[in-house]
């Protein structure tokens, strides 16, 4: 009779210390693998802003769109992981001297591009890293919501 509790104990001791060990690990992989990642994303960044090059635009429209439908070259399309091709990515038509071209957008600078205005920008490629106001009053970001102010703001659209 005193042996079957005992065990019990000791098979969920057994249970909880297998678990521990898996979310020890899981922990220890998604660390390591997060470094991994942002030491990815710096280089990359960097090299962005050593190709950075100024240019003048003459900002026609901007939206967020998928890379499939925003007219982007071929080469760029294919590189995109799959997964990204379905998410909606900041995209800027520009014209740049007699050329209309199509540009992906830094998320933390695409509230602060102006629509129909000329802008002096820093372009790595397609992709514009800074914006700065050639005329008129200095870009600022917009202020950000609050939560309560998004979700009233959807139901007063509602109505």
């Amino acid at each position: 009779m005193t042996i079957a509790p005992i065990v019990a104990i000791s098979t969920a001791w057994i249970v909880i210390l297998v678990i521990l060990v898996v979310l020890a690990a899981a922990l220890i992989f998604l660390t390591v693998w997060g470094n991994k990642q942002q030491k990815k994303s710096e280089d990359a960044q960097r090299q962005l802003q050593e190709a950075a090059q100024p240019m003048t635009l003459l900002v026609i429209d901007k939206k967020r769109m998928k890379i499939s439908e925003a007219n982007l070259p071929k080469v760029v399309v294919d590189n995109v992981p799959k997964m990204m091709r379905r998410s909606k990515v900041p995209i800027v038509k520009a014209k740049v001297g007699p050329r209309i071209m199509t540009f992906m957008c830094d998320e933390k600078i695409f509230d602060m591009v102006p629509i129909k205005q000329e802008v002096k920008a820093m372009v790595g490629g397609i992709y514009i890293l800074s914006v700065k106001s050639l005329r008129g009053p200095a870009l600022t970001p917009p202020p950000k919501k609050t939560f309560w102010q998004k979700i009233k703001g959807r139901f007063s659209k509602a109505e």
